[in-house]
């Protein structure tokens, strides 16, 4: 399949955004973070480049020194007709489970009526996708998901909670996610994942990545007490099936 068209823009002094199609889509993302495994392997291999990738956008950002954007973007241009098949990221599908009971699904009683569906028919269908995480942004660790069924779709609150707890499961239009610490938030609660998503004491303190999966599936009250309290003595460890190429 052929390469989409990029976009280069500057952005600041430091900082350089190549833009691909303003659309959703799988293909596009996978192209996005092949550019990025090329670039960090091939050409930026030094510490002082950082790189941001999301939905149809990758931030090049230098941390040392101001970038010539004029030469950077015919790089850019350069580098990516040379993209090829050079080596692409490891990606990874991750299941992760979800207690739905009404304590933490503050919403899911009322999402089920604006959807005229069961309790159980909306948790069949979050649990049913698999979805993509197209961005890692707004809270350190909170994933942007896509891929949510379509017939869960449903706007985000009219008034945001002034507090949402860690952990909670959230969808929102097109989209769902997990808060990975307590914040305030819009969009609709239907549960709470008993996983950390974010742990600053580790060396990687998101385990997920732009580019992987994520599968839910539900579990008990038990089990969710049982699994944060492997999480916090650090011997829970998520599912992970490795994707292939």
């Amino acid at each position: 399949m052929s390469s989409p068209k990029i976009n280069i823009k500057p952005f600041g002094v430091h900082s350089v955004l190549i833009e691909w199609p303003n659309e959703v889509s799988e293909h596009i993302l996978e192209k996005i973070l092949h550019f990025e495994t090329f670039l960090k392997n091939e050409l930026l291999t030094n510490q002082e480049w950082e790189m941001v990738p999301s939905y149809n956008s990758l931030l090049l950002i230098n941390r040392t020194a101001q970038i010539d954007f004029q030469k950077i973007s015919k790089d850019i241009i350069t580098w990516y007709a040379q993209l090829g098949e050079s080596t692409k990221p490891d990606r990874y599908l991750w299941r992760l489970p979800v207690n739905y009971d009404l304590e933490y699904g503050l919403d899911l009683e009322e999402v089920a009526n604006k959807l005229h569906k069961t309790k159980e028919e909306i948790i069949a269908m979050h649990t049913g996708a698999t979805y993509i995480v197209y961005g890692i942004g707004f809270l350190p660790g909170f994933m942007y998901l896509g891929g949510i069924d379509k017939e869960l779709e449903v706007p985000r609150k009219a008034t945001p909670r002034s507090k949402v707890i860690k952990g909670a499961v959230g969808i929102a239009g097109k989209q769902a996610g997990i808060y990975p610490q307590e914040s305030p938030g819009g969009w609709n609660i239907i549960g709470n994942c008993s996983v950390p998503i974010f742990d600053v004491s580790k060396e990687n303190p998101c385990f997920v990545s732009v580019g992987d999966k994520i599968e839910f599936y539900q579990i008990s009250r038990a089990e969710h007490n049982l699994h944060k309290i492997e999480a916090e003595v650090g011997i829970y460890k998520p599912e992970k099936i490795k994707i292939d190429a």
